[in-house]
C-alpha cells in the first residue's frame, strides 16, 4: 500500500531525507517517530504527492507518487500538523466543498459526512462557522476532511494534538478502527503512548534515515533483552532461602527485602518450575509478573545509540 525505495530529498545543503525505505502492508499502522527536524513531515509529504522526491521511488497503491500524481492524491488522505480550516464555512458546507474536490457526488458526501461528523461528536454544530470551534474540534474536523473520500492510504500527522483526554480517546479509537477497515496508517505523533497503543510496527528516523523498525515486542528483544520478570515473596525471611532454591535454574537478582527479579527467553517452561519450587519448599508468593516495558524507554535507547557514533566522528 506504501512503498519507499531509497527515498531522498534535499534542500540545498541541507538533506532531509537520505536512503529511506519503508514498506507499509494492508491493515497496518506504522508509527513514525523521530526528534523534530528528522524528516518525518518531508518523507509524508513525498509519499503523499505533495513534493517530489529527489532520489529514489515511492508508490501508493502501486501508483508511481510521480507519474501518476494525481491518482495518488486521490488515494491519500492527509492530516497536516497544522491543518487549515476555511473558517467562515460552517461545518457540513466545508466538506461538501472537500468532497466536491476529490470528485464525490452531492448525496455520497452527504452520507459520508453525516457518519464522520456522528462519530466525532460534532453532528450538532454542523451548521456552525468552523472559526467558531475550539482547537481539539478543529483537528477532528481537519481529520474528517482527510476521511471524507474514504481513502484506502491515510497519512495522520500529530492527530490528538491539543486535544482534551475525551477527544483524544475518540479519535485513537477511529483510528483503530480505520485500520481494522483493511486500510493503511503512517501515523507520525509525539506522543510515544499513542504510538505504543496504535501502531502495528514502529519506525524511528533521525537524520533522515531510519534507523530502527519493527513491532515493539522485536525492537524490545534487540534493544533490551529477554523480558524481566519479577517475584514478590510474603514473607522477606525466605529470600535467602528462595534465592538459593532456583540458583540453578536461573540468574536471579536481589532487589530491596522481599523480591527477586530474572530475565529469561521461555517463561512458559521456567516460571512454574520456580513456582513448584518454592511453594514446595513453603515458601509463600505474593506476586509473578513480567515488568512493563515503556516505549519512551526504546525509543531513548536507539536514539542514543545512533547518537554515538556521530559524536565519536565528530570528535
Amino acid at each position: 500500500m506504501i512503498e519507499a525505495i531509497h527515498l531522498g530529498k534535499q534542500f540545498g545543503d541541507f538533506v532531509a531525507v537520505r536512503d529511506l525505505n519503508l514498506v507499509v502492508q494492508p491493515g497496518e499502522l506504522v508509527a513514525l517517530l523521530g526528534p523534530n527536524g528528522a524528516g518525518k513531515t518531508t518523507t509524508v509529504r513525498m509519499l503523499a504527492a505533495i513534493l517530489p522526491p529527489g532520489s529514489g521511488q515511492a508508490r501508493i497503491c502501486g501508483y508511481d507518487v510521480v507519474r501518476d500524481a494525481q491518482r495518488v492524491r486521490r488515494m491519500v488522505g492527509l492530516l497536516t500538523e497544522y491543518p487549515g480550516l476555511y473558517g467562515r464555512m460552517a461545518a457540513l458546507e466545508y466538506l461538501a466543498f472537500f468532497g466536491a474536490l476529490l470528485g464525490l457526488d452531492a448525496v455520497e458526501c452527504r452520507q459520508r459526512s453525516e457518519v464522520l461528523l456522528r462519530q466525532f461528536g460534532l453532528w450538532e454544530v454542523r451548521n456552525r462557522q468552523l472559526e467558531s470551534f475550539s482547537k481539539g474540534m478543529r483537528q477532528k474536523m481537519a481529520l474528517i476532511r482527510a476521511m471524507i473520500h474514504d481513502p484506502p492510504v491515510l497519512f495522520l500527522d500529530e492527530p490528538t494534538t491539543a486535544m482534551d483526554p475525551q477527544s483524544a480517546r475518540t479519535v485513537r479509537d477511529a483510528i483503530g478502527e480505520l485500520r481494522g477497515a483493511k486500510r493503511s496508517i503512517l501515523l507520525t505523533t509525539h506522543n510515544l503512548s499513542e504510538a505504543e497503543e496504535l501502531a502495528d510496527r514502529i519506525a524511528i528516523i533521525r537524520g533522515g534515515q531510519i534507523i530502527a523498525c519493527g513491532s515493539f515486542a522485536e525492537l524490545s528483544q534487540q534493544l533490551l533483552g529477554d523480558p524481566i520478570f519479577e517475584l514478590r515473596l510474603v514473607h522477606p525471611d525466605d529470600q535467602e532461602r528462595a534465592v538459593a532454591l532456583v540458583r540453578d535454574l536461573v540468574d536471579v537478582q536481589i532487589i530491596d527485602g522481599d523480591r527477586l527479579s530474572w530475565q529469561t527467553a521461555e517463561p512458559q517452561a521456567l516460571n512454574p518450575a520456580i513456582l513448584q519450587r518454592l511453594t514446595t519448599a513453603g515458601i509463600s508468593v505474593y506476586s509473578l509478573a513480567e515488568q512493563p516495558r515503556r516505549l519512551e524507554d526504546l525509543y531513548l535507547r536507539i536514539v542514543a545509540e545512533d547518537e554515538a557514533p556521530h559524536a565519536s566522528h565528530s570528535r
